[in-house]
């Protein structure tokens, strides 16, 4: 669970559950009942992110957890939705203050991000890398993450990707896309927030 507090000039007002992980193939199948996602090769895929999703594919997959959802949680009710972009970078940071959540350093990325350096093209089974103080991974790298944040007609992604150079990973680097951009770099990530 994730507190409401500050950092960085980043207000959050309410609590909020955020995945540790990316949703993966194996998640995304489980409720869609066919995986997108163009790295499918291997044993392991199903722990890779789900990738190839739009906004819109994204809005179905959570209205389907929401229609089969009506459990208390924590003796709250609430409902899953993605993150906005302010929510993401406060949760993402941790209560840091440098460019990623770990480091400032460029020479140190590799130790929390899949990125064009070093993912071999692809992206990877999730949870590999270090998580940040709260215990969330693949923050930083692997799969870019919707938001629904809107800039100028588009909807912000947080957290570079696999295909993405080191800059591109940082906390506050934004990529923007239109709502039905579908990108073997994009996927999602959860949150919970109750009612």
């Amino acid at each position: 669970m994730v507190e409401p507090g500050e950092c960085m000039g980043i207000e959050l007002h309410e609590p909020i559950f955020v995945g540790a992980r990316p949703v993966t193939q194996v998640e995304w199948t489980a409720i869609m009942n066919k995986n997108p996602s163009k790295f499918q090769g291997g044993w392991s895929s199903g722990l890779r992110p789900v990738d190839s999703v739009n906004l819109f594919d994204c809005k179905d997959f959570i209205s389907i957890l929401n229609s089969g959802d009506n459990e208390p949680r924590f003796g709250l009710y609430g409902s899953f939705r993605l993150p906005t972009k302010d929510e993401w970078e406060y949760f993402c940071r941790a209560g840091s203050s440098t460019k990623w959540y770990h480091s400032d350093k460029d020479n140190e990325i590799d130790e929390v991000a899949w990125h064009a350096g070093n993912s071999g093209a692809t992206t990877r089974e999730v949870g590999q890398k270090s998580p940040n103080e709260w215990g969330l991974y693949d923050l930083h790298g692997n799969i870019s993450e919707w938001t629904t944040t809107l800039i100028d007609d588009k909807y912000v992604t947080k957290g570079g990707s696999w295909l993405t150079e080191s800059e591109s990973t940082k906390v506050t680097a934004d990529r923007l896309f239109v709502p039905s951009k579908r990108s073997d770099s994009i996927g999602l990530r959860l949150i919970w927030s109750p009612n």
